[in-house]
């Protein structure tokens, strides 16, 4: 059985030498890598202040001083942007480490174990799915109060089911292969052969997973933001900035323009990237 764990560095090896083969995915991986470059660095950045207003900018075209304009009180656009990216990456990224934490050990048991534990789980999933992801998402963050924090919950909370049954599957396939008969026939216990050789094998598809809901949950929080249901003003969101500039989209059409790439641009980001390990990590493609 631990000659199982032996081929791991040279898989990872071929894995890598796929995704640097694809075009996409070194696009994808850029993109993602610049927003988040641009989030962890916004606080030694030589921009504005984000929250700073001038009375004398309102409103303000693209220019030297305002390189992506001003807002409708006079706030920097370019620096609300790049604070913005910090609301937006963190709230996709904790809502799926909140969706896999609480997914993953449930589809686990799940598949592991079978029989009525099975039956319960995957109906109670069945019924969570039927609800569209963003509609529950509203929700729930409607029931918990306005706030970042509690977008993140609700998001993650959404997209849960998404990954109990994804795990579920994986496991059902994987249990019956017979390095998991072995553990059993020498008397491993269920933690431990879940922990040690389940697990283990199912962790690529659920990264996939990951880097695709990650995009999922960027386009939700900029959703709750606009209702006014995630990020809290003035802090910077592009979701917020989004719900002002519908207002101004004649006078000053920037202010829309500006966080509507981002996040379109953060989202085909995370999905080429998501292929990219998606072919990257499958065992069948050459």
């Amino acid at each position: 059985m631990t000659a199982i764990l032996a081929p791991l560095p040279k898989a990872q090896n071929q894995a890598w030498r796929k995704f640097r083969r694809s075009p996409s995915a070194i696009v994808g991986f850029a993109i993602v890598a610049f927003f988040v470059a641009l989030a962890a660095l916004a606080p030694l950045l030589p921009i504005q202040d984000p929250l700073a207003t001038s009375w004398t900018a309102i409103r303000k075209a693209p220019s030297a001083l305002y390189w992506m304009g001003s807002d409708e009180i006079g706030r920097d656009v370019l620096s609300r942007m790049i604070w913005g990216a910090r609301a937006s990456l963190m709230a996709g990224v904790v809502s799926v480490a909140i969706a896999v934490t609480v997914g993953v050990p449930i589809g686990l048991i799940a598949g592991y174990f079978g029989g009525w534990t099975d039956t319960v789980i995957s109906r109670f999933t069945d019924a969570l799915l039927a609800m569209p992801f963003l509609i529950m998402a509203i929700a729930l963050a409607a029931f918990l109060g306005p706030s970042l924090t509690n977008a993140m919950i609700a998001i993650g909370l959404s997209a849960t089911p998404v990954f109990i049954r994804l795990t579920r599957g994986q496991v059902l396939a994987v249990k019956t292969e017979d390095y998991v008969e072995g553990a059993r026939s020498i008397g491993l216990g269920h933690v431990d052969i879940m922990r040690r050789y389940i697990l283990p094998n199912i962790v690529p598809p659920i990264i996939v997973q990951s880097t695709l809901t990650v995009a999922t949950a960027i386009i939700a929080e900029a959703s709750l933001s606009f209702l006014g249901l995630g990020q809290q003003a003035p802090a910077p969101s592009w979701g917020s900035m989004l719900n002002v500039a519908k207002n101004f989209l004649t006078q000053a059409p920037w202010m829309a323009i500006w966080p509507g790439t981002a996040i379109f641009l953060v989202v085909i980001g995370f999905n080429l990237l998501g292929d990219g390990l998606r072919d990257a990590l499958d065992p069948r493609e050459n």
